[in-house]
């Protein structure tokens, strides 16, 4: 049984590894504040929520479209999906009411137990089976549309009534039947638990008619008669407990696989009711293959901003289509690190079959996803802040391949304008020709005057709005870097406007 909720083929792995540069991407984007808008309070979606977004990068595009379906049944249907969780939820913590770890070193101990929680699970299949039929019609998508005709069809009443009597049978009420053989030294072999005999009618036990039976007792006090008779019976059910405990097993696994899958669902309708309440627009994205140099976007926010900030946050439109390399320039505080941090966001988002903060959105999947962002200066730093940079590229350039995004806010700002912008200018040329996509924030002008210079098709250039006044938009126009550093702007952020020289 599989759930086939997050892949059209095979079962979700959250135990693969995440990234290596997972750390840097939850810091860089501020991943951590998207996550637990995911989670609520629930440990669980947080960590669900973690590795789907991380784990996105090697998604395909047929995934993609199959989560995207489910995402939509699943924001058509939020209190049916909920009570569905609840359900696979109930089951794995039933689990524990049914667990004897004391008895679990016999067989017999293995076999009442797993009779008891096979019994529990049935009912719980009967559940879910119940629901499927109550509500599987209404959803429409290849994933869920599966999942409840499976259920439909595996678990009917015949069959759970089938397994019930099997149960039953396993209970032993009237003792266990063992055949055996004898070994040299007349020690018992080859122990075959047996199906118990019919029960006789009471006027056969009443006359005692029929074959010859023959018995013993043992004496209250005979402790080893009585070890023996127990490790007998061990050897006899040992087989038909161990199966019995593999098919509980193998029921538990699928309603845990279950549960991890609907937890990634449950996490984005949390996010998606956060993002209505701060009146965020949203979509589901349309994704090209890596290379396609897509990217076009209508009222693109920093989802993560707009979860601490709500409706204030500004959104941006962006079409860049044909387009390897992005330049953002302009003023401080304009903008640029939102819009870098929601393009990442987005990015990920997209990739894990998950909506964007947007009104509009496509892109192209990418292989990975890394970050250069500045890092303010750290104490316990053995060298300088440039080695440091310099040091972080290295990694990337060993990690990143083609088809690879890279996101770059105020790289190599630790030294002088030419030496940083000469650093920057080979980064980007390097990455370009292995064909890897790159967006870079920078108030290198000389950096950004050199690209500008070359006239490339492939290049766009995007400036932080600042009105005359010395306002920002917090939007970004079309626009190469002006050479002007706005430097009154900041002398009356220290001073205020009234000090301002004219």
């Amino acid at each position: 049984m599989k759930a086939l909720l997050m892949h059209p083929d095979r079962d979700f792995n959250s135990d693969r590894p995440v990234p290596v540069n997972a750390a840097t991407l939850s810091q860089d984007l501020e991943l951590s504040t998207l996550w637990t808008a995911m989670a609520g309070d629930d440990d669980f979606l947080l960590d669900i929520a973690r590795k789907a977004t991380l784990l996105a990068l090697d998604t395909d595009a047929a995934t993609v479209r199959h989560r995207q379906q489910a995402l939509m049944d699943a924001l058509a249907h939020p209190t049916e999906l909920r009570a569905l969780y609840a359900l696979a939820v109930e089951t794995i913590e039933g689990r524990k009411k049914h667990w004897f770890g004391s008895f679990m070193n016999y067989p017999s101990g293995v076999l009442h137990s797993s009779v008891d929680l096979m019994q529990f699970l049935v009912g719980m299949l009967r559940k879910l089976r119940t629901f499927a039929e109550r509500e599987g019609a209404t959803f429409g998508s290849p994933g869920f549309s599966a999942l409840f005709a499976m259920l439909r069809a595996e678990f009917d009443d015949d069959y759970l009534a089938t397994v019930q009597r099997h149960l039953k049978t396993l209970k032993f009420d009237g003792g266990v039947l063992i055949s055996a053989s004898l070994g040299r030294g007349n020690e018992g072999i080859h122990h075959v638990l047996r199906l118990p005999p019919e029960k006789r009618p009471f006027w056969q036990r009443w006359l005692r008619r029929g074959p010859p039976e023959f018995g013993f007792h043992l004496h209250e006090r005979d402790e080893a008669g009585a070890r023996f008779l127990s490790e007998l019976q061990d050897r006899g059910v040992n087989l038909v407990s161990n199966a019995l405990a593999q098919s509980c097993d193998h029921v538990l696994s699928f309603f845990q696989m279950l549960r991890t899958e609907l937890a990634f669902y449950v996490a984005c309708l949390n996010l998606h009711e956060k993002l209505a309440a701060a009146q965020a627009p949203w979509c589901l994205p349309g994704m090209a293959e890596p290379g396609a140099l897509q990217f076009a976007c209508k009222d693109l926010r920093d989802a993560c901003l707009v979860l601490k900030m709500g409706a204030a946050v500004v959104g941006n439109a962006v079409e860049a289509e044909g387009r390897g390399l992005m330049v953002v320039t302009g003023a401080n505080q304009g903008g640029k690190s939102s819009f870098l941090r929601a393009y990442g966001v987005a990015q990920l988002m997209m990739q894990a079959g998950m909506f964007v903060c947007a009104e509009a959105y496509a892109g192209e999947r990418c292989t990975g996803l890394f970050t250069h962002y500045k890092r303010e200066e750290d104490a316990s730093l053995k060298s300088g802040k440039l080695d440091e940079e310099l040091a972080r590229l290295n990694d990337i350039a060993d990690a990143i391949r083609p088809g690879g995004l890279f996101l770059s806010n105020e790289s190599f700002a630790s030294t002088n304008e030419r030496e940083g912008s000469e650093i920057a200018r080979q980064t980007v040329r390097a990455l370009r020709e292995r064909r890897i996509k790159v967006v870079a924030v920078t108030h290198l002008f000389d950096f950004a005057h050199r690209l500008a210079a070359e006239h490339r098709a492939d290049t766009l250039f995007l400036r932080a709005e600042r009105r005359e006044d010395g306002s920002r938009s917090f939007k970004l126009v079309v626009g190469e870097a002006l050479s002007t550093s706005f430097g009154q702007d900041l002398y009356a952020q220290v001073f205020g406007k009234a000090a301002v020289p004219s």
